[in-house]
């Protein structure tokens, strides 16, 4: 079938040469590079980030007042990589709608359980005995923290260290993967609602708007079920709350990225896509095509 165009009140631009249609083109130009980028994000984000806290210090906030009484937020590492992964997913959907982000968010889901598995299969293979590596001092003298042996077997050191950075508890996995599916199937449905509801105007909102409610979505899930009865409760909430109320700071403040990278992926796809007629189920493998 060919691009039906929309009523001319979602075209934001007669003049710039880009269709608004409900039917997506048989091919995109640059779809496959951002779902490489995507899922590459995702996946650097639960490799490096994942489990490890860490902080800023705020000499003027308020003393005694939450969440940081002391002025020390605490924070999780990997709010490095979701704010751009969020990015990457609005523009996946207001550029290509909803539909083709689905296959995004299931290329990573399925990424995501491939790095699970790998990572336990990996981490459960005996270490051996010479292994050198960085907490071993590379068969040198081994940090003090080490081992009270620097001269003994560095394997076993080695291995700690290994299950230190790739050997996630079974909570932290299905927390993220878990996180992950629903955080952003929300997110990608409120942004593509909220596009046509605005007819295709006001960026801003559907981006930030879009990222409150899925961050939400994903910090709910994500840390109770990975660190509840392992922090305690109020870190929990507290780093909960902090990386939600971050990530929106960084989805708002990466806005005019955001607008740089839609704006031309626009003008290079030649359609403005808008889901009026989609199936928004997270199980469909429907997708109205020109």
């Amino acid at each position: 079938m060919e691009n039906t165009p929309l009523p001319p009140e979602f075209d934001t631009d007669p003049t710039d040469n880009i269709v608004a249609t409900a039917t997506a083109p048989v091919t995109f130009r640059f779809y496959e590079f951002v779902m490489a980028a995507f899922v590459a994000i995702l996946l650097l984000s639960n490799i490096i980030g994942a489990a490890k806290l860490t902080f800023v210090e705020v000499s003027w906030w308020p003393s005694g007042m939450w969440p940081a009484p002391e002025g020390v937020f605490i924070y999780g590492a990997g709010i490095l990589f979701f704010p751009l992964g969020y990015v990457i997913g609005d523009v996946l959907t207001e550029i290509y709608g909803f539909a083709r982000a689905r296959r995004v968010i299931w290329t990573g889901f399925a990424a995501m359980i491939f790095l699970a598995f790998m990572s336990y299969v990996v981490v459960s293979l005996p270490a051996f005995d010479g292994w050198a590596c960085a907490a071993s001092g590379f068969d040198g003298t081994g940090p003090l923290t080490s081992t009270t042996d620097p001269k003994g077997p560095t394997g076993a050191i080695c291995q700690q260290t290994y299950e230190s950075v790739f050997g996630s508890t079974w909570r932290i996995v299905v927390a993220s993967i878990v996180a992950f599916w629903a955080g952003e199937f929300v997110n990608s449905y409120v942004m593509a609602k909220m596009k046509v509801w605005t007819k295709g105007r006001a960026l801003w909102t559907r981006t930030i708007g879009s990222t409150v409610v899925g961050q939400g979505v994903d910090s709910i899930i994500f840390y109770p079920i990975a660190f509840l009865g392992i922090w305690t409760t109020e870190t929990v909430i507290t780093v909960m709350i902090t990386n939600w109320a971050l990530k929106i700071i960084w989805e708002a403040a990466l806005t005019p990225v955001t607008y740089a990278v839609v704006g031309w992926l626009k003008k290079a796809e030649g359609v403005d896509l808008f889901d009026t007629e989609t199936d928004f189920s997270p199980f469909s493998g429907k997708e109205k095509r020109a």
